[in-house]
């Protein structure tokens, strides 16, 4: 079913603009008055990341007249795989200033504000509220709550997409809908997944064209909704397999029984079973530094050292003397069964969240001599040894 135009159309088009979207002008369903509307057009990119660059890219060529972006991260090597708004000569960059150069390259007529900040409960619906539509491509269920809650009280649509690996996924979310179709992503996941099942791209990585492939069809649907042409995805969720090269489409029906958003949540990281925000989260668990640990590895007083990341991480950099032993369920028992209650460890990971679990499911056990390895993996490349690769 289509829905009406979100934007109204701006003023005349210029010479100039004609010339550049004389391709758009020729389809009928889009024509003047949709080009019109685009000019006219505020839309909000949450994230200048893998869906977010391509989906800004496209967004800037189709002619949308004021683009906002949020990001608070800088520009890094590892990103280059996919995030192809930003290049070598941006790294180090913050992600936003690196995306409104490659905008304005492309596309000087478009406006771009830019917000520096992470996106937090405090601000997120006082922001969404100053555009026409949002575009959600975060790789974390907490965002994903937010941006959906917030845009729920700002009654704005927005358009989602998620990748992970080969396979990624989108839809269009819309609370107050005309006619009653209103949904949200409560009605997809009423609630979230547990932490352990839901690893970011960081963590589990991600094929770099996929992101190219579910950010054209989130770029497709923001069109179509500024416009007010074909059907739009509220109410279908597209999955796509890159390996299989296979599309399937599921309906999404409104949750019987789901109360309404009326408010935002105390905190997103808690609801979302990660226990402590962000910053926080392995200060509940016996720690040691990176510093620390290369000093007993000097004194030959190195602590069994477990690795709990997966084998194509192990792959990648490892630090000396350390065991992998992927993160599981039975690891702590594995770990019991091997070492002993009185075994002195040290577990890693790339970032410490990870390691914290399973040196808090060790204590649990009754094991008193267990500690996180903080900063993980990715704290030892920048601190002891920086000749090694990171990712």
């Amino acid at each position: 079913m289509t829905l009406p135009a979100l934007v109204e159309p701006a003023r005349e088009l210029s010479r100039a603009e004609i010339n550049r979207y004389s391709r758009h002008l020729l389809i009928p369903n889009v024509g003047m008055i949709g080009q019109r509307r685009l000019k006219n057009a505020r839309v909000l990119v949450i994230g200048a990341g893998g869906l977010g660059s391509p989906t800004l890219l496209y967004l800037a060529a189709a002619g949308v007249g004021t683009i906002g972006i949020i990001d608070f991260d800088q520009v890094d090597d590892s990103n280059l795989q996919r995030q192809i708004i930003h290049g070598v000569d941006t790294v180090g960059q913050l992600k936003v200033d690196s995306a409104r150069k490659a905008i304005a390259r492309l596309n000087p007529y478009v406006q771009v504000e830019t917000h520096t900040d992470r996106l937090e409960r405090d601000m997120a619906v006082e922001l969404f509220s100053r555009f026409d539509l949002i575009m959600d491509g975060t790789d974390n269920f907490a965002t994903r709550y937010l941006v959906n809650d917030a845009c729920v009280l700002a009654n704005k649509p927005y358009v989602w997409g998620s990748i992970f690996r080969f396979e990624g996924q989108a839809s269009v979310f819309w609370e107050n809908a005309p006619d009653g179709l209103g949904l949200d992503y409560r009605d997809l996941y009423p609630e979230p997944p547990p932490p352990e099942m839901a690893p970011s791209c960081s963590e589990g990585g991600v094929f770099g064209i996929l992101c190219a492939s579910i950010a054209s069809i989130m770029a497709t649907e923001a069109v179509k909704l500024i416009t007010g042409i074909g059907e739009p995805l509220l109410g279908r969720l597209v999955v796509y397999d890159a390996l299989e090269m296979r599309y399937r489409e599921l309906p999404i029906r409104r949750l019987p029984g789901r109360q309404p958003v009326n408010e935002l949540a105390e905190d997103y990281q808690v609801f979302c079973g990660l226990g402590l925000p962000a910053d926080g989260a392995t200060t509940s668990v016996p720690g040691i530094s990176v510093t620390e640990l290369a000093k007993l590895m000097e004194q030959n007083e190195m602590p069994v050292l477990i690795d709990v990341r997966e084998p194509t991480e192990w792959d990648i950099v490892r630090i000396p003397g350390a065991t992998l032993l992927s993160k599981s369920p039975a690891l702590p028992q594995t770990l019991l069964q091997r070492y002993g209650m009185d075994a002195n460890l040290v577990i890693a990971c790339k970032s410490g969240r990870r390691s914290a679990e399973v040196t808090r499911e060790l204590l649990n056990e009754g094991m008193r001599h267990v500690r996180n390895l903080e900063g993980g993996v990715q704290a030892w490349v920048k601190d002891v040894d920086p000749s090694l690769p990171s990712y």
